[in-house]
């Protein structure tokens, strides 16, 4: 059974400076988190800053693998948003899987060190509860030549509620 956290989630945002963001409108035709049961999965989600991407291109040419891990911790804190904006970020119990894309040169293979941006932000803010099962792939290009995109699959508390707007 899941661990309530009661605004453990909030109060450790507050504690790091973290604002969340709002949550990015989508870029086609789908929504930016369902929900699943005790389950959110989120729509991939590209490090979107105030409705623009602040770099776009291939990682390991225009974009270097540094600038990359910090798109992808902006990606993974709109994917926290989504959640949150679903139902809550203080419902979630814990963080399942990462799934990180990278918009990658073709030699370019540290995949999994420009995800890591991602991972780290979740192990900042969720601790223990923010240990995940992971992929990170290269593929060829992503929406709006966006470096990187990020999905979230979280856990729920058993108490979280089924919001009006939730499918599940």
């Amino acid at each position: 059974m899941a661990e309530q956290h009661g605004g453990q989630w909030s109060a450790k945002l507050g504690q790091l400076g973290i604002e969340l963001p709002p949550v990015a409108a989508p870029v086609a035709a789908y929504v930016p988190a369902v929900r699943a049961g005790d389950q959110v999965w989120t729509s991939g989600q590209l490090p979107f800053v105030d409705g623009a991407l602040p770099a776009t291109g291939k990682v390991g040419a225009e974009v270097s693998a540094e600038d990359a891990q910090r798109l992808a911790r902006t990606a993974a804190l709109n994917a926290i948003a989504a959640v949150d904006d679903l139902v809550g970020i203080d419902n979630v119990a814990r963080v399942l899987k990462v799934v990180g894309f990278v918009a990658s040169d073709a030699s370019f293979t540290g995949q999994p060190a420009v995800v890591n941006g991602a991972s780290e932000l979740i192990g900042e803010i969720f601790g223990e509860a923010g240990r995940h099962a992971r992929s990170a792939v290269g593929v060829a290009v992503l929406p709006l030549d966006s470096p990187v995109e990020i999905e979230l699959v979280v856990e729920l508390t058993s108490g979280a509620g089924q919001p009006a707007n939730a499918v599940g």
